[in-house]
Parts: C-alpha cells; sequence; structure tokens
C-alpha cells in the first residue's frame, strides 16, 4: 500500500516538474525569437537605408542595388 501511494506521488511530482519546465522552455524560446526577429528586422531596415543612400544608383531600386552588389561579389 505505501508503495502505490509513493509511486503516484512520485508520479505527480514528475508530472508537475515536467509541465513547469515545459512552460519555462516555452517562454524562453518564445522570447528569443521575439528578440530574434526584433533584431533582424532592424539590422535590415538600417541595411535598406544605407543601401538606398549611398550605393543605389540613379533610378535603381534597393532591392536591384542589393542583387548588383551581391553580383560583384
Amino acid at each position: 500500500m505505501a508503495e502505490s501511494k509513493l509511486g503516484k506521488a512520485n508520479e505527480k511530482i514528475a508530472e508537475v516538474v515536467t509541465s513547469g519546465f515545459q512552460k519555462v522552455e516555452d517562454g524562453v524560446v518564445g522570447s528569443y525569437k521575439k528578440v530574434e526577429s526584433g533584431v533582424v528586422d532592424t539590422y535590415t531596415r538600417i541595411e535598406d537605408g544605407f543601401v538606398g543612400q549611398f550605393l543605389t544608383k540613379e533610378g535603381e531600386t534597393v532591392e536591384d542595388a542589393k542583387a548588383r552588389l551581391k553580383q560583384k561579389q
């Protein structure tokens, strides 16, 4: 009888610990993805602004200038 109570208690503890870990993991991963997305978006805006300001030729779009520069490399 004592083993079954102990076994059930251990199972409940394991479920609580596992679900708690999963919630923490989901929160951390979700936060990381939001930060990563924000950084990448900001970098892209800065890059597009720089290319548009300094590296485009007359009548050329930012995308065309990026493609041209990539070909030169």
